[in-house]
């Protein structure tokens, strides 16, 4: 499919460019997209919480008052987890959260999120572009042309342009990757998908 290529400043360039249809116009398949992102949150988790059980709370070895004679139940240590200071019961352990997806699902939830971005025109592509020097004003009159101040914008560029992504990188809603390392969570998570020009066959490149 053939797709409108903008200028930086929000105007068309009058060119057009080459969108596969088996990456950008594929039925967008929801529950693959799903695991995918359940998979991407679930792998940040660092699953390191722990909480001390009964036998690890120091102290409470000596028996608190004798068995019998009180009027108040027993009790054999001060470390109980019915006491302040005593244990945690079923706390939580350290454990590994991580889920493995196979290649054929990771691929085509990433087909189906770039699918359903085109399907909702939500894709602006770009001409290529780089800047001289690192400046946040340069960035947000590109944000400002394509009225997306107020909305969460992801752009995808052609390898590492330092100088573009430090000039966006403390723009509040801006996210700045390279085209081939962009998740199925990362082309979800925003309203606005900006992909340069010459990041389309990079990004398409991924899928062979």
């Amino acid at each position: 499919m053939k797709h409108d290529v903008f200028k930086i400043d929000g105007t068309k360039s009058g060119n057009q460019v080459e969108l596969s249809d088996n990456i950008f116009g594929i039925e967008p398949n929801e529950h693959v997209m799903y695991l995918a992102v359940k998979s991407y949150l679930a792998n940040q988790r660092q699953g390191t919480h722990k909480t001390k059980e009964r036998n690890e709370v120091r102290g409470g070895g000596k028996k608190p008052w004798r068995q019998k004679g009180r009027g108040g139940a027993r009790a054999g240590t001060s470390r109980s987890p019915l006491w302040v200071g005593g244990g945690r019961i079923f706390g939580p352990k350290p454990r590994d959260y991580s889920e493995k997806l196979n290649k054929k699902v990771k691929s085509l939830a990433r087909k189906s999120a770039l699918s359903l971005k085109t399907k909702t025109n939500n894709i602006v592509v770009l001409e290529d572009f780089n800047f001289d020097e690192i400046k946040t004003r340069q960035f947000s009159k590109i944000v400002d042309a394509f009225e997306a101040k107020d909305k969460k914008l992801l752009l995808l560029t052609n390898g590492t342009l330092e100088k573009v992504y430090k000039s966006g990188r403390n723009i509040p809603n801006v996210q700045i990757l390279e085209a081939n390392k962009a998740s199925t969570y990362d082309l979800l998570n925003n309203q606005v998908l900006f992909i340069q020009q010459s990041a389309i066959e990079l990004l398409q490149s991924t899928f062979n």
